[in-house]
């Protein structure tokens, strides 16, 4: 939330066309109610996208992703798996890990709803769950009930004790008992999250499971990105540089600029853009001193890049 908006979205995509982009979590509320043009458009660049969406009424769920099927996402992701505290007193995110019939009748609720994929994102247990225990009963409840993909979050969140911030880091990363879900439901397609650094941290996981996520490696360094599709799918990035994917960005830019969309919002995504090349924290820094001014225009971005010598990807 407040990461992987619209403009983030079009930048990654920049840097990779086969990984599959995730909205920030959206409640069924704000789908049902708020201004869904703001909320929910998106450029059209972004596909792959996955809708993420956080409630648990089975009848706002169905009419949360159905307003999202028709805005044209080509997923629907259920979070069972935030632990932050406005989601556990709203009834929703991974307090749910404790609910999941509910859970199960929100995924049936939703598949009945739609024609694109249904997901759930979860969490390997809360609390003092069993996480063996735990994440078998939600994992069979909600495939019973339609879920196409399982995207696991391999710890547990700890709602009593821990901040949000702490559940991403604290609770011990348990990946062997994602395996484990895989070996138990063979048909279906498992995602492993939680704690992978990169592209080649990935590899060895998709020899038990079916996919990874990256959530703060690919946000905080995006370069990674550009690894992707050479390395996992044998194709070209869709640009050989950093420098050139953000000259591609430049158009979206400008036409943001001219909506009145201010600079920063669009540039504070890229500020791990760059890593071990000469230049890197200059960019970073005429970033952060220029880019934040009020009538900061493309010319600043046009600067940043400027002070940095970049590498182009080797493809392999």
């Amino acid at each position: 939330m407040d990461w992987t908006d619209r403009h983030c979205r079009v930048f990654h995509r920049l840097l990779s066309r086969r990984a599959r982009l995730y909205s920030e979590m959206l409640t069924t509320g704000a789908v049902i109610h708020g201004d869904r043009q703001r909320l929910l458009g998106f450029d059209a660049s972004e596909h792959p996208l996955a809708l993420q969406l956080g409630g648990s009424d089975p009848r706002d769920l169905a009419n949360a992703a159905k307003i999202g099927e028709d805005f044209g996402y080509d997923e629907i992701n259920l979070n069972v798996g935030c632990p932050s505290d406005r989601v556990k007193d709203g009834r929703f995110g991974a307090c749910l890990m404790a609910e999941p019939q509910l859970v199960a009748e929100g995924v049936a609720a939703m598949k009945r709803a739609v024609d694109v994929p249904v997901t759930v994102k979860c969490r390997i247990g809360i609390d003092d769950q069993d996480p063996e225990v735990a994440l078998d009963t939600l994992a069979r409840a909600v495939v019973a009930a339609g879920a196409d993909v399982l995207i696991v979050h391999a710890r547990k969140a700890w709602l009593n004790g821990l901040s949000p911030k702490e559940n991403r880091d604290v609770p011990p990363l348990d990946y062997d008992r994602v395996y484990r879900l895989k070996a138990s439901l063979p048909d279906v397609p498992i995602v492993i999250n939680g704690g992978i650094a990169g592209i080649a941290e990935s590899k060895p996981h998709l020899a038990h499971v079916d996919g990874v996520m990256l959530g703060r490696a690919a946000y905080q360094e995006p370069w990674r990105l550009l690894a992707v599709d050479p390395e996992l799918f044998g194709e070209p990035a869709p640009h050989p540089s950093m420098t050139a994917a953000l000259q591609a960005m430049m158009p979206y830019i400008e036409a943001q600029l001219a909506q009145g969309t201010r600079l920063h919002s669009i540039t504070r995504h890229f500020v791990g853009a760059y890593h071990g090349v000469p230049g890197a924290r200059a960019f970073r820094r005429h970033l952060a001193e220029q880019g934040v001014k009020p009538d900061a225009g493309i010319e600043v971005l046009r600067e940043a890049i400027a002070r940095v010598e970049d590498r182009v990807v080797e493809v392999a």
